[in-house]
């Protein structure tokens, strides 16, 4: 290749596949199967548990598997004391006074007495100091994921009705009954975390695209939003769980309507405007202020004085949050029971709390330059779950205003989440009771606020609507379900809408006929361009996506629209049409003339050869003198569709693999085709697809190696070289082809 300005000169062969592998010879790779992933994963698991087990492993093993399994060890001895100490510290309090509010709030969500949110708040952040990877996620309650355990809880623990029938209940208060379910629940979900990190499963949040997980977060925030109603309005009815919990809900409310307590509704509206207000200078003055107003905190602080100097509990009845957990709890067992009926909604919450830290956890570690391990990410939610279920806590993940402000006031590692649960543990044992006070509707509003990030979401619709409606449907349909069937329902909805979306983009691609850019080698569909050159005789099939069983008849389909014809009809018409021509030569009714074929006198057999069986096989003129000629006027008004073209190139380019039904199918076109004497070409063929078409015996005495092309101007050149008179591609472009040798050209 010389380089001249911004033009380029090429002087190569011209290329077939054959040629191409006679004069550049292929390195033979081994490439591991399945087979052999699965062997190296399991053995790699062995020795590992092998060297925990035994400790048998060298020096470096052990130090390899403890940075492993303890990441704490890796940013721990770089930590720079004097550069990241302050930051640590102050983050670690402004997080841990907004942990110690939210885990309050969002116990509300789970059906729970408030006290518990702090349990949730402190364990599992303990564990995750030592086990996770992310440096700046704030472990703790997560609104969603609330929600999700108090719809478990209020199903078998429901407020206007017996419980369910679990032996593990008898002689237990409703509060201690919640409470168990929830740590049960709770247990089971970060069994399954556990369990999908030992087994290096990841990877399976790639399957919640952004667009599933925004149509799915925000019908999250709706229902917190209905479920909040109720105490923000100080109204009295039993929490609703199931498909359609949110239209009960509703009707609940406007039921009761007249029953508001004006008190907390009043307190309510005054807390969300305010606090909305201080959000807003924060945003808007983030540069200059040195740290975040903590105004969840003034105002909490400010509420729960008033609501004790005026004695809001008894004067305006409204409901606080009374007695506070004071200490900790013995630790509990899981209820096996309880596990049997809640396993069902606790795989959707381990695989939601999982896939919203680990996409909070990413954007942290890309802004701040280090890696996070998602394997490991899923042993440390695994474990943190399951130590705090036994210590009454419940589903815990990050909430994502809480992990914005540990990261913006400066907080650089771990540190900064065990001082966050250090403050919260001092509201455990030494101050919760000042919190008692509080009225429950405060905390509702906090809830409320806090939702307006993902009721934003809303306004993606109009972008997807406008660039792709495939992910508008997909986040309509996952919005839909998981607002009127459940969020656990919902996410399998919305998933399955998801992989219909891929599946459907793969079983009906957009394919296009392709034409050549008029003084260049590159090709285009040719209903997007004016300067285009299309040669006499020739169809350019473009295929843009992989060829599977799904998708095969399609493509055919598309593929017999594009040439004008159908390759299998026009076959079983020339070969009905040989028969009735061997039959009129053998009556007599039929004589060879120098013109062709000339009707001698009319037939007087009139039958007819209605058997279908043969007319799909290869054309056989036996027993006819001359050679037919199929676009001329046949005898005896013999008519046959007319071909009009010699060659179908079929670009593989976009073709990344072919299943062992498309590979029938494809075979069995190319063929109809050849038996037309149409000629099919190939062309930027995969190499790993060529390995497969050779072990499948796709080339047979009619489908040949010598059909495919490295690239579609290789192919282009050979056909105009083998049919001439269909066009000469060098008056049409502005661009000089010469032939140096055979097969060989200067471009």
């Amino acid at each position: 290749m010389q380089p001249s300005g911004r033009h380029y000169v090429v002087v190569r062969p011209l290329f077939s596949e054959d040629s191409f592998a006679e004069q550049h010879e292929r390195i033979n790779r081994n490439r591991k199967t399945l087979r052999h992933h699965l062997k190296d994963y399991f053995t790699s698991l062995s020795k590992l548990c092998l060297y925990c087990l035994h400790c048998s492993c060298d020096r470096n093993r052990a130090k390899n598997a403890a940075l492993s399994l303890l990441p704490i060890i890796g940013w721990m001895k770089n930590y720079n004391i004097k550069e990241w100490l302050l930051g640590d510290i102050v983050s670690g309090i402004s997080t841990g006074l907004v942990a110690v509010l939210q885990g309050l709030a969002f116990s509300l969500l789970a059906s729970l007495p408030p006290g518990y949110g702090l349990y949730t708040t402190f364990f599992p952040a303990i564990i995750y100091f030592f086990l996770g990877t992310s440096r700046h996620l704030s472990v703790g309650a997560f609104p969603i994921l609330s929600l999700m355990v108090g719809a478990v809880v209020t199903r078998l623990v429901p407020d206007g009705g017996p419980p369910a029938n679990i032996t593990g209940f008898e002689g237990l208060s409703m509060e201690q009954q919640r409470v168990l379910v929830a740590s049960s629940v709770t247990f089971v979900m970060g069994a399954f975390q556990l369990i999908m990190g030992l087994l290096q499963v990841g990877f399976i949040v790639m399957y919640l695209s952004e667009t599933l997980v925004s149509g799915f977060t925000t019908a999250a925030a709706v229902h917190i939003l209905v479920s909040q109603l109720r105490f923000v309005l100080g109204l009295d009815f039993p929490g609703v769980n199931g498909p359609l919990a949110i239209v009960y809900t509703l009707e609940n409310v406007f039921r009761d309507i007249t029953n508001t307590n004006v008190a907390d509704l009043v307190t309510s509206i005054v807390i969300m405007v305010l606090v909305l207000i201080a959000k807003e200078i924060n945003d808007r003055f983030k540069s200059k202020l040195p740290v975040p107003i903590p105004i969840e905190v003034i105002m909490t602080v400010i509420a729960c004085g008033v609501s004790y100097a005026f004695n809001f509990e008894n004067r305006f009845n409204v409901v606080v949050i009374g007695e506070m957990v004071n200490g900790y709890e013995s630790p509990i067992a899981p209820n096996l029971e309880v596990i049997q009926e809640s396993a069902v909604e606790a795989f959707p919450m381990a695989i939601v709390g999982f896939a919203v830290a680990f996409s909070v956890a990413k954007v942290y570690s890309i802004k701040h330059d280090y890696t996070i391990d998602g394997n490991q990410e899923l042993l440390a939610f695994g474990v943190s779950n399951m130590f705090g279920a036994s210590f009454r806590a419940f589903a815990a993940s990050t909430a994502l205003s809480r992990t914005a402000i540990q990261e913006s006031t400066g907080g650089k590692t771990q540190i900064a989440g065990v001082l966050s649960a250090m403050i919260v543990l001092i509201v455990i044992v030494a101050v919760g009771f000042l919190l008692e006070p509080l009225p429950r509707s405060v905390l509702g509003a906090l809830v409320i606020v806090n939702l307006k990030g993902m009721l934003m979401q809303f306004r993606e619709l109009p972008f997807l609507w406008k660039n792709d409606r495939t992910d508008f449907v997909t986040w309509v349909v996952t919005f839909v379900a998981s607002l009127f069937l459940g969020l656990d329902l919902g996410l399998a909805v919305g998933l399955g809408a998801e992989l219909f979306t891929v599946v459907y983009r793969t079983q009906f691609p957009r394919c296009s006929l392709l034409a050549n850019i008029t003084g260049t080698d590159i090709y285009r569909d040719c209903k997007d361009y004016n300067c285009i050159y299309e040669p006499d005789g020739v169809k350019i099939f473009k295929i843009p996506s992989p060829i599977f069983f799904a998708n095969i008849d399609f493509l055919r389909d598309k593929l017999v629209q594009a040439v004008g014809f159908s390759p299998l009809k026009v076959l079983k018409k020339r070969n009905k049409a040989l028969r009735k021509i061997r039959k009129m030569l053998r009556n007599g009714d039929l004589e060879v003339s120098e013109g062709g074929l000339k009707v001698r006198q009319p037939s007087a057999d009139t039958s007819e050869d209605n058997s279908m069986e043969g007319l799909d096989q290869p054309i056989d003129f036996s027993g006819i003198p001359i050679q037919v000629n199929w676009n001329t006027e046949l005898p005896a008004n013999i008519s046959v569709p007319a071909v009009n073209i010699h060659s179908v190139v079929l670009d593989f380019s976009a073709v990344s693999f072919l299943d062992l039904s498309a590979l029938k199918g494809l075979k069995a076109t190319l063929k109809e085709f050849l038996r037309i004497e149409v000629d099919v070409y190939i062309v930027s063929c995969d190499v790993y697809i060529m390995e497969k078409l050779h072990q499948c015996s796709f080339f047979d005495d009619e489908i040949k190696t010598s059909i495919f092309y490295p690239t579609l101007h290789d192919a282009m050149l050979h056909i105009l070289e083998t049919h001439p008179d269909h066009g000469e591609l060098e008056k049409d472009l502005d661009i000089n082809y010469e032939v140096i040798q055979r097969d060989s050209i200067t471009v």
